[in-house]
């Protein structure tokens, strides 16, 4: 067993799992959502894109590119929090919070897309 494909794995779905746990439930109440889950969720998809670098093959590269888009919604997702509540001092309201979970879903849905990817690619080369 190669403990870096392990570990690689281990942060793909875990990224996967901290997303899908801050995005499920009512999208508009922010009771369910916190901003630690987020926070974690960003740092570990982070993690996991650094990790994507290395692969030089075609699926490397498409797995690279659902890391980024993660990546890229996680920090949207975060900065609408940070300007809604610290820059324009809102109320963490069901329209702001409905734009943080729709931005989270996005990245969920790459994390998912990568998780796929991983598998076949790990049953392709059992083969």
């Amino acid at each position: 067993m190669n403990f870096e494909k392990v570990l690689f794995a281990f942060f793909i779905l875990l990224a996967m799992t901290l997303n899908f746990g801050f995005f499920y439930g009512d999208q508009t109440d922010p009771s369910q959502h916190h901003v630690y889950e987020l926070f974690a969720a960003i740092v570990i998809s982070l993690i996991a894109t650094i990790m994507k670098f290395g692969d030089r093959s075609q699926v490397g590269a498409v797995l690279l590119a659902t890391s980024l888009v993660a990546d890229l919604q996680l920090i949207a997702a975060a900065t609408v929090w940070g300007i809604a509540v610290y820059g324009l001092n809102l109320p963490l309201n069901a329209s702001v919070m409905s734009t943080i979970v729709s931005l989270s879903g996005g990245a969920l849905l790459a994390n998912i897309v990568s998780t796929i990817l991983l598998v076949i690619e790990t049953i392709v080369a059992r083969r």
